[in-house]
């Protein structure tokens, strides 16, 4: 008995179809991302630690996280500090850089409340990304750069190539912390 394709397009057609390189270049993504799970967790662990410390309790004291930006309030600066201190400690514990982390001066009320917002960055600014696509062509890869909103896209040739830029980069200090994503073949 023998098996056929039940179609008008021979077979040899379709696997050529099927495993044929569309002649793209191997590319990949830097990004600056920050997971929100973790800041959740983070926020709830230091809420934890709040309700359980004794020079807290009777106390104002509150921390609240707003999709991309935390809010400390007290009674005074002194436990505003010690608030920023409990997050940020909770932050860096949960592997969140603190390059995307932005903490505002604190506002103090004429009464001595005080509040501080902490806020999380996501993405990579245009100044920034610029200044990654500048470094890159700096160092004579033989690869493509271009910013695409809030990541770069870099193509190359080869993927050993592609390595070293990621390598580069991972070496060089930026102001924001970057990963890398959608290694494409």
């Amino acid at each position: 008995m023998r098996c056929t394709v039940a179609s008008s397009v021979p077979f040899a057609l379709f696997l050529a179809a099927a495993f044929s390189y569309d002649g793209l270049m191997p590319s990949f993504d830097i990004v600056s991302q920050v997971n929100s799970m973790e800041i959740e967790n983070a926020v709830n662990q230091a809420k934890k630690e709040l309700a359980n410390r004794f020079d807290f309790k009777g106390s104002k004291a509150e921390i609240v996280l707003e999709k991309t930006e935390i809010k400390l309030t007290a009674e005074d600066a002194y436990k505003v500090r010690t608030l920023n201190e409990m997050v940020i400690g909770k932050l860096a514990k949960r592997g969140i850089s603190l390059k995307s982390v932005e903490q505002c001066d604190p506002d103090i009320s004429p009464l001595g409340h005080t509040r501080q917002s902490i806020k999380i960055k996501n993405g990579i600014e245009s100044a920034v990304a610029k200044e990654i696509t500048g470094f890159i062509r700096e160092g004579k890869f033989k690869v493509t750069t271009q910013i695409q909103g809030d990541e770069v896209r870099v193509n190359g040739k080869s993927r050993d190539e592609l390595q070293t830029v990621i390598a580069a980069v991972r070496a060089h200090e930026f102001t924001v912390a970057v990963q890398f994503v959608n290694f494409r073949e």
